[in-house]
């Protein structure tokens, strides 16, 4: 495949970037040696409708991805287009619902980012803010391990997570940080009465001392035995669904 497309593999992940419409893709590979199924049908029917170009083909050209679970699908797609932080801050401003960010300090598992990923958009949360460096980006295997989630929620990559955190700041966003030694707990914040930033740290460094500083709330998820914390997907969900829970009963 061409060197100026990533490439994107699996039933699930090839349907929802069709489906989105989001991603240019530049043809669809399909394995003659897999029996046709309801998705590889579907996958077949929309790349027609799209004049996308599919073609079956044999084991030497899925030979390259032998690593990957690629379930005889692959499909060569233009890289992810990462939202400009000040286009989607404009996006937001003067409507009368409030929105909710995930910011990644660090996050170098890309396990992780995808199951992240994947709750975000579960969850309605309106974007994520990846670091330039120090971040695992956006490449196939997350593609793969979100089911495609990428694909239905704006990626925004900063040169600087403090500027992007200032920028928020003066912009009505609560920067809220998560640390194992904070004094409150995550449930006690008021999610639901704010534009609000959940920053999630590093596998094993954890939020930023400057992140922390810059923070409005620093909170916790209380813990009854004394063990290592939650991993940061784990951490993250139990966050992001305590202000869905808020967001519900207000309604």
């Amino acid at each position: 495949m061409d060197n100026d497309f990533d490439i994107i593999y699996g039933k699930n992940s090839v349907l929802e970037a069709l489906n989105s419409g989001k991603r240019e893709i530049n043809k669809i590979l399909i394995s003659k040696n897999i029996h046709t199924d309801n998705k590889i049908a579907k996958i077949k029917e929309i790349a027609q409708s799209k004049g996308i170009v599919f073609q079956f083909a044999g084991k030497d050209k899925f030979q390259p991805f032998e690593q990957f679970n690629h379930q005889g699908v692959i499909a060569q797609i233009s890289p992810i287009k990462y939202t400009d932080l000040d286009d989607f801050i404009n996006d937001f401003k003067n409507k009368e619902t409030y929105h909710s960010l995930v910011i990644l300090d660090g996050v170098e598992d890309s396990h992780n980012l995808g199951a992240i990923i994947r709750t975000c958009v579960c969850a309605g949360v309106d974007g994520i803010i990846i670091p330039s460096r120090r971040n695992v980006l956006i490449n196939s295997t997350i593609e793969k391990i979100s089911e495609g989630a990428v694909n239905y929620i704006p990626i925004i990559k900063a040169n600087s997570l403090v500027n992007a955190v200032q920028k928020l700041k003066e912009n009505d966003w609560w920067i809220v940080s998560t640390d194992a030694s904070a004094k409150e707990n995550y449930y006690d914040v008021k999610y639901n009465d704010m534009n609000f930033a959940l920053v999630m740290g590093a596998e094993h460094a954890g939020v930023s001392k400057s992140l922390l500083k810059a923070s409005d709330f620093v909170v916790k998820i209380p813990m009854q035995n004394n063990f290592n914390s939650l991993n940061v997907s784990n951490a993250m969900s139990a966050v992001i669904f305590e202000a869905l829970r808020q967001k519900l009963i207000k309604k």
